[in-house]
């Protein structure tokens, strides 16, 4: 049974202050600005380049998905913009992954809590995490997932590990 990783990314800091019309168009804020880069650069350095990129074409997770996109080197055209990633359930985020080819060995999802910490707790259980949120914004849980994504439900994670920008060396 293959093993593969799946790799949550929340958001980074969004602004609230903003003239955006709806939620939907909520932009980053400067912190989310230089957040999203310098975890983009922490996984560049530490070799994790996903095979897939998804993500919500909502404001503030397209513009997070683009800088981690081009710190890693990959082409912000190759992100699969998946509108069921705004808003979504367990459900709607396990369909999405369950479409994944098989060829794709790492996957890096970037939405929108609390779809995404509810999905992290649905594969992998209770989860006991320093902090008050198991993903704060810009925060990614790094998961193991065995079997195919076709087959992907309750249980089949098991935790690697999480990073907070807030955690990142300065120098990023």
């Amino acid at each position: 049974m293959p093993i593969r990783e799946l790799w949550l990314l929340r958001h980074a800091k969004s602004a609230w202050d903003t003239d955006a019309t709806s939620d939907f168009e909520r932009p980053l804020n400067r912190r989310g600005e230089r957040d999203a880069p310098r975890m983009g650069r922490w996984m560049r350095r530490q070799g994790w380049i996903p095979d897939r990129v998804l993500a919500s074409p909502a404001r503030r997770a397209r513009q997070t998905a683009e800088a981690v996109c081009r710190e890693l080197g990959i082409d912000p055209g190759a992100i699969c913009w998946e509108l069921r990633l705004y808003e979504a359930s367990v459900s709607d985020l396990l369909a999405v992954l369950r479409s994944c080819p098989e060829t794709a060995r790492r996957v890096l999802v970037v939405g929108h809590n609390p779809g995404l910490e509810a999905l992290a707790l649905t594969l992998c259980g209770p989860l006991a995490l320093p902090g008050k949120k198991l993903l704060p914004t810009a925060a990614l849980l790094r998961l193991a997932v065995s079997g195919d994504w076709a087959d992907l439900g309750p249980g089949k994670g098991r935790l690697l590990g999480r990073v907070r920008t807030r955690d990142l060396p300065e120098d990023l």
